[in-house]
C-alpha cells in the first residue's frame, strides 16, 4: 500500500540511515544544531510499524498500532498528544505515514523547530514506501570502513566465529541498496562516507545543507561531541575520543581490536565493493598457525556467517518489496 497524498504541514522530512556503528549520530547531532531541524533518534516507526496493524481506516487497527508504539520508550520520548493525534488522523489522510508525520511534527512543534526527521537503522530497505508517502524527503545513508565497523560491532555483542561473514555481508547488502536508492531518487537520496564527514566537516555538512535545501549555519559544527555522545546517548560503544580540531573531527580508528585474520577475511569478502568506496585493502602477512586458522576455520565458518546473513537480507528485501 502506498501512502499517496501526504498532507504536508511543515517542511519536507529528512531520514538517516545505514547500519549501525556507521556514523549516523554524529551526523544526527550536527543536523539538530540547525535552528529549523530536529532528528530524533531510533523511532523505528517505519522498522517495526508499518503495515503491521492493516488497514488504519478501522479504528480497532488505529488503535492497536497507538497502543503498540506507545510501549516504545523512545516513541514515549516525543510526549504525544495521543487525542491529538487521534483527531488530525481521523480528519485525513488515514496512513501510516501521516500517523507517523503527526508524532513527528507535534514533536517539532513542541521545540520550536520548523522541520522534523528521524535517525533509524535499516531505514534504507523502506525508501519506496518513504518517498511514496513524502515525495519531497531527504534520506541520507551513511557508510563506514566495514574494518573499522566490525571492531565496533564485536563490543556489543559476543563473538562468534562466523560473526565476521555476518557483518561483512551486512556491509554488502546495505551498499547494495545503497546503491539501487541512489539510483532510483538521485536528487533525494545521498551515500555519505563517514571517513568523509570526519575529514571536512565544514564541506561535507555545507553539501548536506544543500542536499536538504536549508542554508548552512555555523553553530552545525559547534560541537562537543565526545561529551554529547556520551551524556546523550549512555556512552556509545565506540565513540572513542572524538573532538573538531582546525576544521577536522579527530576519532579514534583504523580497525583498532580488528586481528589481523578478520581483517584478512573482510578484505576477501568484500574487497571489490572497498575499493569502489574508496577503502583500499591492506597488505596482510599471516604465521603459518594464522594461515592453517585461517583456512581451515575462519573461512569456512565466515561463508556460513555471509550465507546466513544472505538469506535473512533477502528474505526482508522481499518483504520490503512487497510494502513497497
Amino acid at each position: 500500500m502506498r501512502d499517496m497524498g501526504y498532507q504536508k504541514t511543515v517542511a519536507d522530512p529528512i531520514f538517516i540511515c545505514g547500519l549501525s556503528f556507521s556514523g549516523k549520530t554524529i551526523l544526527h547531532l550536527m543536523l539538530s544544531r540547525h535552528p529549523n531541524i530536529v532528528i530524533t533518534r531510533h523511532s523505528s516507526m517505519w522498522t517495526r510499524y508499518y503495515e503491521r496493524f492493516g488497514d488504519l481506516k478501522r479504528p480497532e487497527n488505529l488503535e492497536r498500532c497507538l497502543s503498540t508504539m506507545l510501549q516504545s520508550k523512545h516513541i514515549q520520548g516525543f510526549h504525544p498528544d495521543i487525542n491529538r493525534i487521534r483527531r488530525e488522523f481521523n480528519s485525513g489522510l488515514k496512513s501510516y505515514g501521516r500517523l507517523f508525520a503527526l508524532f513527528h511534527e507535534h514533536n517539532a512543534e513542541r521545540l520550536g523547530k520548523l522541520r522534523w526527521g528521524d535517525q533509524s537503522s535499516s531505514l534504507e530497505r523502506y525508501a519506496a514506501p518513504i518517498f511514496a508517502a513524502y515525495p519531497d524527503a531527504r534520506i541520507i545513508h551513511m557508510i563506514r570502513d566495514p574494518r573499522d565497523r566490525f571492531w565496533a560491532t564485536t563490543r556489543s555483542l559476543l563473538s562468534w566465529k562466523w560473526k565476521v561473514g555476518w557483518e561483512t555481508e551486512s556491509w554488502l547488502s546495505s551498499l547494495r541498496l545503497a546503491r539501487l536508492n541512489h539510483s532510483h531518487y538521485p536528487d533525494k537520496y545521498k551515500v555519505l562516507r563517514y571517513e568523509a564527514l570526519l575529514s571536512d566537516p565544514y564541506k561535507i555538512i555545507n553539501e548536506i545543507c544543500q542536499f536538504i535545501n536549508e542554508d548552512f549555519d555555523p553553530e552545525m559544527l559547534k560541537l562537543d561531541l565526545e561529551r554529547q555522545l556520551d551524556d546523550e546517548y549512555d556512552q556509545e560503544r565506540d565513540s572513542g575520543k572524538v573532538l573538531i580540531s582546525n576544521g577536522r573531527i579527530t576519532r579514534r580508528g583504523r580497525y583498532r581490536g580488528t586481528s589481523k585474520r578478520e581483517i584478512a577475511l573482510i578484505q576477501a569478502y568484500a574487497g571489490h565493493e572497498m575499493l569502489t568506496w574508496e577503502y583500499l585493502p591492506e597488505s596482510i602477512e599471516l604465521s603459518l598457525r594464522d594461515r592453517l586458522v585461517y583456512y581451515l576455520i575462519d573461512w569456512p565458518a565466515g561463508m556460513v556467517g555471509m550465507g546466513v546473513r544472505h538469506t535473512w537480507s533477502t528474505n526482508l528485501s522481499a518483504f520490503s518489496q512487497m510494502l513497497a
